[in-house]
């Protein structure tokens, strides 16, 4: 039963005003970030809307025509072969029957899946939106179109469940939604759970009618996994972003060598990301004593002397996720494939007599419009799949550095003094078993998912991605990445008091100094009596400190943009 229970729901806190034009072509991170967690609303642009309204009159083209459409006028998976209906979808004879079987197919839709339900809304909300920017490469009916987006810009959050997928279409997910759509099911109302239909009553919505192929054209998208992806973009920017504010806090805490980051070093491994951390890292200390020429031992202990190295390794390896997402949040993942305008001019293997089978010449339906309507694979979600484990190997290479710098500190061999001689009255009883905890978690992360194949459907599809299951370790990797900072930025935090009790004239440069001083605003240092009264541990409260706040309020990041960004031939003799 546990495992099925009812988690405690997140709703979104929509701040946002902000209306995100939706085109099919440039959906950013960031803006569905704005939808699905602060309710910025969403709208078609001109041109996907009418790419929308084509494709459907396409579709119902290619039934007038006699062209076979895969989960239309024929059947799904197994059935892939069975003529569903002939002829004009729209004549008297076929027309109720398909929207009757809509209807249904859209009700039992909110019955698909398996628990635990999602419990947080912005998971579904960015599902709606990479769906409703996708679908504008398929034929849904109009109604079908302007229902996910009023879902989203009345705050209609359906009830979805978190399993049943296999990572090649979410069909369950987005079943869910489809359910409610009809008034079937349940949703969340301005994070209110209530039944579907007084949702819909609530907002000022009727359930819509379905046709042709909108089941398919909802369905049929791994929209579920992607939107999680992008909030794991997200997330991960910032725990890299924290990695690096930190990697400064620690150098200044240790009393550290630079000479790692320098410009002799970079020359010797000209590298985009390698150069580029090391000089983020050197700007940012621009200004600590660090470069003052104090007495310090000649090298760290790798783990900080590699931390800029690890770094750039993860956010190259970020880079490629966030490529991944924005690539595939903004194609189609689709089956059928709907393109108006081609012909058979257009391309050889277009004029032969296979691919002339799923040629639409064009009529009355179609506005004269002509096209192709084939099936595809475009469901299954790679590069995206791959990206994300390769992040998740990335973030854990760089957390075992993390890991090590926590407790280099807890040695007066790195150390040279104890802190106890500095400040006698603040106690600093390391939290020496919770860091590797965390680490093992994240370790055990790491591991890929057996890409093992289960033959489903009479062995027709016989592939499997669970990016659900990819997509999920991602996200805790990240979520458990940034409780660790929390225990590292405390550990920096307290050893920067040190080097500043030492010599008050000591400077830490802009982006160390600021993380520091907000910290401490926060997570203050205290005297035994003080910590005997207090509610929440130090290293919860920093690790919640991490969670809420951006570290670009420190520093911002600046991406590299191509070329070497600080390597070059007239740097290197």
């Amino acid at each position: 039963m546990l495992a099925l229970a009812l988690l405690a729901y997140t709703a979104i806190n929509p701040t946002s005003t902000a209306t995100i034009t939706l085109t099919g072509h440039d959906l950013t991170i960031e803006q569905i970030v704005q939808v699905a967690r602060y309710g910025a609303k969403v709208q078609l642009s001109p041109a996907a809307r009418q790419r929308e309204t084509d494709n459907y009159g396409l579709l119902l083209e290619a039934t007038t025509e006699g062209v076979p459409v895969y989960w239309f006028n024929r059947g799904t998976g197994a059935q892939r072969e069975t003529v569903l209906f002939a002829g004009d979808a729209e004549s008297p004879a076929n027309k109720p029957k398909i929207a009757a079987e809509q209807l249904e197919r859209f009700r039992l839709g909110a019955l698909a899946g398996f628990g635990p339900e999602v419990d947080s809304e912005e998971i579904v909300r960015a599902a709606m939106v990479v769906r409703a920017n996708a679908m504008t490469y398929n034929a849904p009916s109009p109604q079908l179109a302007q229902m996910l987006l009023d879902l989203l810009n009345r705050r209609i959050t359906p009830v979805v469940q978190s399993r049943g997928t296999v990572g090649e279409g979410d069909l369950a997910q987005l079943g869910n939604i489809a359910g409610v759509m009809v008034g079937a099911g349940e949703a969340y109302y301005q994070g209110v759970r209530m039944p579907a239909a007084q949702a819909l009553a609530r907002a000022g919505l009727k359930p819509i009618q379905p046709f042709a192929a909108d089941e398919n054209a909802l369905t049929s998208s791994n929209a579920y996994a992607t939107g999680q992806a992008a909030l794991v973009v997200d997330g991960a920017r910032r725990a890299l972003g924290w990695a690096d504010v930190i990697y400064t806090m620690d150098l200044n805490g240790m009393n550290s060598s630079i000479t790692p980051l320098s410009l002799v070093v970079q020359c010797d491994r000209p590298g985009l990301w390698l150069n580029w951390d090391a000089d983020r890292i050197l700007r940012m200390l621009e200004g600590s004593y660090l470069f003052d020429g104090d007495a310090r031992i000649i090298q760290d202990p790798e783990s900080l002397r590699a931390s800029s190295i690890r770094a750039a390794s993860a956010w190259e390896a970020w880079a490629q996720l966030r490529d991944a997402v924005l690539f595939q949040a903004n194609s189609s993942d689709h089956n059928p494939a709907v393109h108006v305008g081609m012909s058979p001019a257009d391309s050889w293997e277009l004029a032969t007599p296979q691919m002339m089978k799923y040629f639409v010449k064009g009529g009355p339906q179609s506005h004269g419009q002509h096209g192709y309507i084939v099936s595809n694979a475009n469901w299954d979600p790679y590069p995206l799949a791959n990206q994300l484990e390769s992040f998740v190997l990335a973030l854990g290479n760089l957390d075992v550095a993390v890991t090590l710098r926590i407790d280099r500190f807890t040695s007066p061999f790195f150390t040279v003094v104890e802190a106890s001689q500095v400040l006698p009255d603040i106690p600093h009883d390391s939290d020496g078993y919770t860091p590797p905890d965390l680490q093992q978690e994240i370790q055990g992360l790491i591991n890929p998912v057996a890409p093992t194949g289960s033959a489903i459907e009479s062995t027709v599809e016989d592939l499997q991605a669970q990016t659900r299951i990819k997509v999920q370790r991602a996200r805790q990797a990240v979520g458990t990445t940034l409780d660790l900072l929390g225990h590292d930025l405390l550990q920096a935090a307290f050893w920067m008091d040190v080097r500043k009790k030492q010599d008050p004239a000591r400077d830490f440069g802009p982006a160390a100094t600021a993380a520091w001083s907000s910290l401490r605003k926060s997570v203050p240092l205290q005297t035994a009596a003080q910590r005997v009264t207090a509610t929440q541990s130090d290293e919860m409260r920093s690790a919640a400190f991490v969670h809420a706040t951006d570290p670009e309020t420190f520093y911002p990041l600046s991406l590299p943009s191509g070329g070497n960004t600080t390597v070059t031939a007239a740097h290197c003799r």
